[in-house]
């Protein structure tokens, strides 16, 4: 079962240390990563936007996140150009319409351990920190904010980069 799964324990948050042999970055918090600020779209944007907005600006991904703030999912460029030319989306199609919904979440204050695991099925992570926003009567909700994109050359380039301390 998952739950008697170390990796799928950690991806969880459950976990933490379980790993006997850790390699030296394991603990280091993700906010050491100094990831770039992320290239977001909202919903409404077509398909063939989507694409030229990602080829100008030199990504493969990008979140989809709603004016409200909710992150809705991922779009590749990839997926976007099979799903058009395969006839599953069109070029003036929302990009709601090709996106991953299934992604996988990390936080800046979690480790790179846990990163690990998460890359180890997943392509890709979205880095998120939660904020605390005030309304106008006062009352205040937690709100994930997307704070960057994380795949495995951006862990690969850290460690490799880093010295060990």
């Amino acid at each position: 079962s998952k739950f008697l799964n170390d990796k799928w324990m950690i991806k969880h948050g459950f976990l933490n240390d379980v790993q006997e042999h850790k390699p030296w970055w394991w603990n280091i918090k993700v906010q050491k990563l100094n990831l770039s600020a992320p290239l977001i779209l909202l919903p409404e944007v077509s398909c063939q936007k989507a694409i030229e907005i990602l080829q100008e600006k030199g990504y493969d991904q990008a979140p989809v996140v709603a004016e409200s703030g909710l992150i809705l999912g991922m779009v590749t460029l990839s997926n976007t150009l099979t799903s058009v030319l395969a006839g599953n989306a069109q070029f003036s199609d929302p990009v709601t319409k090709v996106i991953y919904d299934q992604f996988s979440k990390i936080g800046l204050e979690d480790s790179l351990g846990q990163l690990s695991c998460i890359l180890e099925n997943d392509h890709f992570a979205i880095v998120v920190h939660e904020q605390m926003q005030f309304n106008g009567n006062g009352s205040s909700f937690m709100k994930q904010m997307v704070f960057g994109v994380v795949t495995a050359m951006d862990l690969l380039t850290f460690v490799s980069r880093s010295d060990k301390k």
